[in-house]
């Protein structure tokens, strides 16, 4: 098209935990998604578990004290900010031009990837596999199969090198 100009402009959401598998996908990203001569904005997604929540009948209420509630919060932040690091240490291994944003979402992970997704709009989700056999992924499920069924952009989910 005459005067029509390409935008090279993409955005990619990374889902990233504490395990080898999210750092495996992210470097995988890195190394063959995000193209030197692009400006790419790469969100890494971390998901902190549900809080938890007593009613006023739940005996484990009066076991927990505020203290124990609060120490659980600030490890749930501290072990957030480590993936982070982590992730941030990843990515500086590669020479990309690539806006880094961070969200830190907190419930199930399925649930808060796929709503950050739609929320975002991202061209792409990158998610690493854990590599469940037939049984656990029966017994647990699996959240990157859930959300490559639930959001609308492209899904890439990598394997970790040891399961191939």
């Amino acid at each position: 098209m005459e005067g029509a100009s390409v935008d090279d402009k993409h955005k990619i959401v990374v889902a990233v935990d504490e395990s080898e598998e999210s750092m495996d996908a992210l470097s995988w990203c890195l190394s063959n998604i995000i193209s030197h001569n692009s400006t790419t904005t790469l969100v890494l997604l971390y998901v902190k578990p549900p809080p938890i929540i007593y009613s006023s009948l739940d005996i484990s209420a009066h076991i927990f004290s505020a203290d124990v509630i609060v120490a659980m919060e600030k490890y749930g932040a501290d072990l957030a900010n480590k993936v982070m690091q982590r992730a941030e240490a990843v990515f500086r291994n590669f020479n990309k031009n690539v806006n880094v944003e961070r969200v830190i979402g907190s419930g199930e992970a399925q649930d808060v990837i796929c709503n950050t997704v739609e929320k975002l709009r991202p061209d792409t989700l990158v998610m690493g596999s854990h590599g469940y056999g037939f049984l656990k992924r029966a017994l647990l499920g699996s959240v990157s199969e859930n959300c490559a069924k639930r959001v609308k952009c492209p899904v890439v989910i990598v394997k970790h090198p040891r399961d191939e």
